[in-house]
């Protein structure tokens, strides 16, 4: 190994002059905390990624699930059919929202949900189910309406890793009753730390407008028992100079896991299903076969043996976290939680670093045959 070579990170958030210079200006504005920026915010990335509809910036991913779940009337008791292949919020704020999540299977080429799965979980008590796009290849959008409509549910969409990820021509976060993007730092775009719910009705917007801030649209008149889940105006700020950028950025990570299905070897590679538009927020192979402890030597041989950053999201299925701790049957996801490995697709590798990958993973791969 080069002695002169650094790792390249698994995800790296961008953020140059011109997001320091919009934070200045807010700064220089003297109204910090939310106002016209977050409006304008609001109606560019509608526009934008929401196909029209209209959003409603908050402080976190996790809060725009929150307040959709509270948004669309969920009760305690309600079941909410939710992958178990995701991170734990999508669980965890069907659970802080007083609802039952209920764990289903996945597909294991693309990772998103298995409609079979939902249509069998099915209940008496269930109210609404929570596709998860995950790595940002969209979940079967028209598979799961048909089964909301059939069972009278509604559907929010889990889009926190999908910005401008489309299925069969329109934009995820615009089939359901609402759907969250994430704006952490390193999701596709950045706000700093914020998110975005977009929603199908005024009624359903008017709620979680409602939700993030107290209760009240006016002051000092609250309607319900409200959270403080606002986005500041340096936030939104920021958010709005990425939004211009992600075009940019989309298409260099499709290049860039372009190159890596033409030339990676010994691993499962990511699939993309017809109508589908990936946007690689992480490029995910599978080590086939693999324990999670050989997955976990395949990854420390790529750290420490060639300086390629990686990640396992997610090493623990949701429904085995100490949290929930859920006796169901879920080989797909069992079996991804023991193969899966993130490789660097962000915007910030170059030329150099994807030949470097590539051969880091097809060297290791080899080793292990």
């Amino acid at each position: 190994m080069n002695s002169e070579l650094t790792m390249i990170p698994p995800a790296k958030p961008i953020i140059g002059q011109e997001e320091r210079d919009a934070v200045d200006r807010v700064l220089a504005s003297g109204m910090v905390a939310q106002g016209p920026e977050v409006a304008a915010f609001e109606q560019e990335f509608s526009a934008a990624l929401a196909g029209g509809r209209e959003v409603v910036a908050v402080n976190s991913g996790t809060s725009g699930q929150h307040l959709g779940m509270l948004a669309l009337g969920l009760k305690p008791g309600d079941e909410v059919i939710v992958p178990s292949f995701t991170f734990a919020a999508t669980a965890n704020t069907v659970a802080v929202s007083g609802g039952v999540p209920v764990f289903v299977d996945v597909d294991p080429e693309t990772f998103t949900v298995d409609p079979a799965a939902i249509e069998a979980a099915v209940t008496e008590r269930t109210v609404g189910i929570q596709p998860v796009h995950l790595y940002g290849h969209p979940a079967p959008m028209d598979q799961i309406l048909a089964i909301a409509k059939k069972h009278g549910l509604w559907v929010f969409e889990d889009a926190a890793q999908a910005h401008g990820a489309t299925w069969q021509g329109s934009q995820v976060g615009t089939f359901g009753q609402g759907g969250m993007f994430s704006l952490y730092p390193t999701k596709n775009m950045t706000s700093g730390e914020g998110g975005m719910v977009s929603c199908a009705t005024p009624e359903i917007a008017r709620q979680v407008r409602l939700l993030r801030n107290q209760g009240m649209e006016k002051q000092y008149a609250n309607e319900v028992a409200g959270f403080n889940n606002r986005m500041t105006d340096i936030h939104a700020a920021i958010g709005r100079v990425q939004l211009g950028k992600l075009p940019a950025w989309t298409a260099t990570r499709q290049e860039n896991a372009a190159f890596f299905d033409a030339n990676l070897q010994g691993v499962v590679t990511p699939v993309v299903r017809e109508g589908a538009t990936h946007v690689y927020h992480q490029y995910t192979i599978r080590i086939e076969g693999a324990t999670a402890a050989e997955r976990d030597a395949f990854a420390t041989a790529l750290r420490e043996e060639h300086l390629v950053g990686c990640g396992v999201y997610y090493p623990t299925p949701v429904h085995r976290l100490a949290t929930f701790l859920t006796e169901v049957d879920l080989p797909v996801t069992e079996m991804l939680a023991r193969e899966v490995l993130s490789l660097p697709v962000h915007p910030s590798i170059s030329e150099q670093d994807r030949e470097r990958i590539v051969t880091a993973v097809n060297t290791v791969a080899k080793a292990g045959a």
